[in-house]
């Protein structure tokens, strides 16, 4: 690299000259022991952690970081790490998604405001992924995302149990009186047994998958364990190609093409991913300035089958996922069957063909071949009709398969609190053939959308060995749970949505084959509705506030109105 294309670089404004300023800034940063070479010209890199001890899933990032710092060292790099908000599924109330858009804005900020040529993004738990690649693809600098991996596989009494999803089958077992109480609380040790996200196919796993579908991050980096040395291996490697892409000027918008969006598409349907993935993408689509809807969702995915047999659709985890080839063993196959465009650009320099030429599965199993899938439609299912003008998902892979034609009789909640009120009551008219319908809970709703979704059954059903309903609302839910469950109805309910108008009683038909949802009321008993409707009151103050203004539905990806597209890497004005 020449000294003219080294002075080109964004911290070469603070650091590369003999002004008052820039004798501040390097005097400053010497304070930490740094040598003058430590300035001449090299790449700054930025190593944005999410390590929180609020953050289970992302304990192992300082160790994570550091791995990075050597590779960034090796490759002629000054690695500078710094914090950012953690946001952790497992803690936070009322949801980590509330604050996702936070902390996109604390990383757009931090990269934004500090003298950084390219970032590493340390993501692990649900929204630390998308809240970190939403605000890195705010400032379109050179970005590789490091996954933190998923923990190891659960086992309890000889049997592999997943995180999240066996939490909502042995609850239920407990309700149904299958299960004691002691032996509930028995599996609670088995269940999370190392640093890392849930290792089934949650929300975590699904978006550490499709950062690598959309070729953000190095080859395998979605399902190496944790706490496999290997994790720590590509972690390293990740810190020199991080120094490549900024000697050759890669930036987030010349991997995050329209083509690659709709690679993680068609891999999140083979993968069985997460519900909550269709928010997340749109949003860092939004953010790229990459035209992405629910359509496309509805469109890229629909024939494409689920493979990956791994829980909540299917049977395994995510240690078996990487011990039979990983990620690249599903983009290899879908890119044989002219599935994925093959040629687009990943971040260690090779298009997506050539980094899975070479994959191989051990285990067809877990990974199976395309005309043996676990579902032969595998995709997201996106839903329309009078009671989601703009939309609503379903994920058929985790669904029952008699229920997705359905019609029924509605009980609607009012909201969350209301649920939790009336569920359990043995007068509650219910039976199997209802449509449970929960409002208030969407963007603005609950607020923050909250993963409420997958409603609990009554435990006079459970009783009767009801295993699944049609459950409708216009929350999320998460990517470890599983049912026939309609979300992110939107309009939701608080923003007057017709699902607002639901009462009980009425009669709703779920047709997925057909992909529609419609409310069988008649119009003019709607219309009186709508004019008696009430909005719920907004928020007093402070960032919920904030919030409840700006944030889009659902179906537009749930970011801010006002941070939507990209706003570049402009150089800050000098302060001093």
């Amino acid at each position: 690299m020449s000294d003219e294309q080294s002075k080109k670089r964004r911290s070469q404004h603070w650091f590369g000259g003999t002004s008052k300023d820039n004798f501040i800034h390097r005097s400053w940063m010497k304070s930490e022991g740094l040598p003058d070479d430590s300035f001449d010209g090299r790449p700054v890199i930025g190593i944005c952690n999410t390590w929180s001890e609020l953050t289970p899933c992302n304990q192992h990032f300082r160790e994570l970081a550091q791995r990075v710092k050597n590779g960034v060292l090796q490759a002629g790099g000054l690695p500078v790490e710094f914090p950012v908000s953690s946001l952790g599924e497992t803690l936070m109330r009322p949801t980590a998604m509330l604050y996702r858009n936070l902390a996109s804005m604390d990383v757009e900020e931090a990269i934004r405001a500090h003298p950084l040529d390219g970032v590493v993004l340390l993501a692990g738990c649900d929204k630390t992924t998308p809240a970190t690649l939403m605000g890195a693809a705010s400032v379109d600098l050179p970005t590789i995302v490091v996954s933190g991996g998923a923990m190891l596989n659960g086992n309890y009494r000889g049997q592999p149990i997943g995180s999240g999803t066996h939490v909502w089958k042995f609850s239920e077992a407990v309700n149904a009186g299958t299960m004691s109480q002691a032996a509930f609380m028995k599996a609670e040790s088995c269940m999370s047994r190392s640093a890392g996200v849930c290792m089934t196919m949650g929300t975590a796993s699904t978006m550490a998958s499709l950062v690598e579908a959309l070729g953000v991050s190095l080859p395998t980096n979605a399902a190496i364990p944790a706490v496999d040395s290997r994790r720590y291996e590509l972690a390293q490697r990740s810190g020199r190609h991080i120094v490549d892409l900024v000697q050759r000027n890669v930036r987030l918008s010349d991997i995050l093409t329209r083509q690659a969006f709709e690679n993680a598409i068609r891999t999140c349907g083979a993968i069985g991913g997460s519900t909550n993935a269709v928010v997340h993408l749109i949003a860092i689509a939004g953010r790229m300035g990459v035209p992405l809807t629910l359509d496309d969702w509805g469109q890229l995915g629909r024939d494409i089958p689920t493979i990956v047999n791994l829980m909540p659709s299917g049977r395994y985890l995510m240690e078996d996922f990487y011990y039979a080839g990983g990620l690249p063993v599903v983009l290899k196959r879908l890119l044989e069957a002219g599935r994925l465009h093959g040629d687009v650009l990943t971040v260690n320099g090779q298009t997506m063909a050539a980094n899975v030429a070479d994959a191989e599965c051990f285990n067809d199993d877990v990974i199976r071949p395309l005309e043996q899938p676990l579902v032969a439609q595998g995709g997201l299912a996106v839903l329309r009709g009078n009671l989601a003008p703009n939309g609503a998902i379903l994920k058929p892979s985790a669904a029952t398969a008699s229920l997705l034609t359905h019609t029924g009789r509605a009980v609607v909640f009012e909201n969350i609190e209301h649920y939790k009120e009336r569920i359990e009551d043995p007068d509650l008219d219910i039976d199997a053939s209802c449509i449970m319908v929960l409002k208030n809970c969407g963007p603005k709703g609950y607020p923050g959308m909250a993963e409420v979704g997958n409603m609990g059954l009554p435990a006079k059903l459970l009783r009767q060995g009801v295993t699944d309903m049609v459950r409708i609302s216009d929350a999320r839910m998460s990517g470890t749970a599983f049912g026939t469950v309609v979300l992110h109805v939107a309009p939701e309910a608080a923003a007057g949505g017709p699902l607002a108008l639901v009462q009980d009683g009425d009669v709703i038909a779920l047709d997925v084959p057909n992909r529609t949802l419609e409310l069988r009321v008649d119009e003019a008993t709607l219309a009186a509705r709508r004019a008696a409707w009430q909005a719920p009151a907004a928020p007093a103050s402070g960032y919920v506030r904030l919030y409840h203004r700006h944030v889009l539905q659902a179906d537009q990806g749930a970011d801010f109105d006002f941070l939507v597209g990209c706003r570049g890497d402009a150089v800050p004005r000098e302060s001093h």
